[in-house]
C-alpha cells in the first residue's frame, strides 16, 4: 500500500456552507450529530463552527429557518429513527424463519433413519 508522501489535504469549507450548517444546527430538536452526518462532517468541526459564530468569529447572519424547513427535519429525523427499528425487526424475522427453517430440517425423519429406500431414477 502506498504511503502519502507529504502533508495531508484539508478540506476548505466556504463561509456560506459553514454558516448553514450552524443555522441547521440551531433548530429546535435538531441534533448536532445528525446534521453533521447529513453533511458528510465530522461533529466536532460543526461544534467548532458554532462555537466561532458564537465568539463573533465567524461573521454572518444567521437568521432562523422557516417553520416548514425545520418541521421537515424533525419528521426526517423520526422516519430514519423509524427505518432503522423495522430494519433491525426484519433482520430478526429473517434470523428466525432460518432458525425455525434449520430446526425443521433436523426435525424431518430422513430415508436412512426410516429404512425406506429411496427413489432413483
Amino acid at each position: 500500500m502506498a504511503r502519502r508522501i507529504g502533508p495531508a489535504k484539508i478540506k476548505q469549507y466556504s463561509l456560506e456552507f459553514k454558516l448553514e450548517a450552524v443555522q441547521l444546527s440551531g433548530q429546535p430538536g435538531v441534533l448536532i450529530k445528525d446534521v453533521a452526518e447529513s453533511l458528510c462532517i465530522h461533529p466536532f468541526m460543526l461544534s467548532k463552527w458554532r462555537k466561532q459564530v458564537r465568539d463573533g468569529d465567524l461573521a454572518g447572519d444567521i437568521a432562523p429557518l422557516p417553520t416548514q424547513e425545520a418541521s421537515e427535519l424533525q419528521r426526517l429525523r423520526e422516519l430514519e429513527k423509524q427505518f432503522k427499528r423495522l430494519q433491525m425487526e426484519h433482520d430478526l424475522l429473517k434470523k428466525a424463519i432460518r432458525f425455525a427453517s434449520e430446526r425443521k430440517m433436523k426435525s424431518l425423519p430422513s430415508s436412512r433413519q426410516t429404512g425406506k429406500p429411496t427413489r432413483s431414477r
